[in-house]
């Protein structure tokens, strides 16, 4: 390094050559040294040898140094330290940054009408804040689409107007977003698949081809996806003429109608639902009591809306007089199902046999099928009424009448589906008929009326009326039970001539059966019910106690 404070003084030749050799020493080193010359003025320019290898280049203003630039010895290159010092790069053909390019207020601005163009090496991406662009251009009349990640790609437009396919739709087919249909269900009523992985924003549209969606109608298929909030029951359009247009709001409310041509509200859509319900049977009186009335016997179908919780109660059996007991017999309990957006159904319990022992006689009693009546030497006790309190239609029939004369015989009880038989000098009143059903997918007789009790000089006690009625007894052996879930009347007790009663049958627990298409069945149930698929196309849920189900 060499520094001079560059004053030549007089002296001789030799010393004077010696002085101005050194100032050409420190002019050849560029005042090279670990501080500022001493000899420094405004502009004097000197490298700053404090690092040896990294040598800072400064220029003296009268008051501080700027250091322009430190130069890299090992790297041999130059770092410009100051932000004024502006660089031509036109003579680098590759230059590279160090870092980043700050632009502060300026921009990219090309000159004489050029392009500015920006193409990554190979596999890379342009990425502008974040946002990954596509590298390929897309076909005609496609947009730039976002995969909600950062990455955009080309796609076809779906927002931007709907695509309609020249080729008319006959049978089933998957929807795509963006595409229109013409629809032609003269052929036959046939389903459309929603797509499976929709996003929001995505339309498809439909429109009634032929004007036929009254007679054949047209259903869309929303898989495991929601259309007005709901994935199931499949939305039916049956509107001749009907426009149909529809987006995809997301997973809340899924597909949601633009236009459909009226304001129905396509889902849920009520589907139908077999009800059978039935109450317990009321149980039979003692000494030569009345049979028991069978429980009430309602069906009904009944549109019903997804998602509703339905509640089904099953009603017991009346309980059984116990040999030597006085009393008329027990009702049965009520069943019932209830639920929102659906009339609720409740079966009357069957009710009691009619006792003539003890004063004052107690008729028969009420319920939905009514209890057998019977006779006391001269006293009629009445049989009990049924269909009480009053159902449209019927649930059940009215207790057959005691015989009045000797020897006494009891009445019948009611059944769903005939009256009590009449007691007679020589037989007791046979249990009314119960009525048939095929919501199990074959024939079944249920709710039969419990058989009248006997005396014992009597040739026959009556027997339980078809569909679970229990039959009575002759002497003083006990009447039998109304079968359980089946809501039988239960048989009335026998008593012989010694006076010696046998105990009366006990009502039969009642059922509640529903019904349901296949598809629609939930599989959310409580009180486990027997469930059976596929009979006919339906589920079939047999509650023999009480429980629920969602629709």
């Amino acid at each position: 390094m060499a520094q001079h404070d560059y004053n030549i003084a007089n002296a001789s030749f030799p010393t004077v050559r010696s002085d101005i050799n050194d100032v050409l020493s420190a002019i050849n080193s560029s005042n090279s040294g670990t501080s500022r010359p001493s000899s420094a003025v405004v502009g004097t320019i000197w490298l700053d040898t404090t690092s040896s290898a990294t040598p800072t280049l400064k220029y003296y203003d009268g008051a501080g140094d700027i250091s322009l630039a430190t130069l890299n010895h090992s790297a041999n290159t130059v770092n410009w330290l100051d932000s004024t010092v502006v660089a031509d790069l036109i003579g680098d053909t590759s230059p590279q940054l160090g870092g980043d390019l700050d632009v502060v207020t300026h921009a990219l601005i090309s000159t004489s009408n050029r392009n500015i163009a920006i193409t990554p090496n190979g596999s890379g991406k342009v990425v502008i804040d974040g946002i990954s662009h596509p590298t390929a251009d897309g076909s005609a009349n496609q947009v730039l689409t976002t995969n909600g990640s950062g990455v955009l790609s080309f796609a076809d437009a779906s927002g931007g107007g709907t695509s309609w396919q020249s080729a008319v739709k006959t049978a089933n087919f998957t929807a795509v977003a963006g595409e229109g249909y013409f629809v032609n269900t003269s052929g036959g009523a046939f389903e459309i698949d929603l797509p499976g992985s929709p996003s929001v924003g995505d339309e498809i549209e439909f429109v009634d081809f032929s004007r036929n969606f009254a007679t054949a109608n047209l259903t869309l298929d929303q898989g495991s996806n929601k259309f007005q909030g709901f994935t199931s029951p499949k939305p039916v359009y049956s509107t001749n003429g009907q426009n149909i247009k529809i987006v995809y709001s997301g997973s809340t409310q899924g597909w949601i109608p633009l236009v459909d041509d009226d304001v129905t509200d396509e889902v849920p859509q009520a589907y139908d639902i077999d009800f059978l319900v039935i109450a317990g049977g009321g149980s039979g009186a003692v000494s030569h009591g009345g049979g028991g009335g069978a429980g009430g016997y309602r069906t009904s179908t009944q549109s019903t809306p997804s998602g509703v919780t339905v509640t089904v109660t099953v009603g017991d059996g009346g309980a059984a007089i116990s040999a030597g007991g006085g009393n008329t017999g027990n009702n049965g309990s009520n069943s019932s199902i209830s639920g929102s957006g659906f009339t609720t159904i409740t079966s009357t319990g069957g009710g009691g046999g009619a006792c003539g022992t003890i004063t004052p006689f107690v008729a028969g009693l009420n319920g939905g099928s009514g209890g057998g009546g019977r006779s006391e030497g001269s006293n009629t006790v009445a049989a009990g009424s049924g269909n009480t309190p009053s159902t449209s239609p019927s649930q059940g029939n009215n207790g057959g009448a005691g015989f009045q004369g000797a020897p006494e015989q009891a009445g019948g009880g009611g059944g769903a589906g005939a009256v009590g038989g009449t007691g007679s000098s020589g037989t007791a009143g046979n249990g009314g008929a119960g009525a048939s059903s095929s919501i199990t997918g074959s024939a079944v007789t249920r709710a039969g009326g419990g058989g009248g009790g006997a005396r014992s000089d009597a040739p026959a006690a009556g027997s339980g009326g078809s569909g679970g009625g229990g039959a009575a007894s002759k002497t003083n052996a006990n009447a039998t039970a109304g079968t359980v879930n089946t809501g039988g009347g239960g048989g009335g007790g026998g008593r012989n001539n010694g006076g010696n009663m046998g105990a009366s049958g006990a009502g039969g627990k009642g059922v509640v059966i529903v019904s349901m298409p296949d598809a629609d069945y939930s599989g959310t149930t409580s009180g486990s019910p027997t469930v059976a698929t596929g009979v006919s196309g339906k589920t079939v849920l047999t509650f023999n106690s009480s429980g629920s189900f969602t629709t």
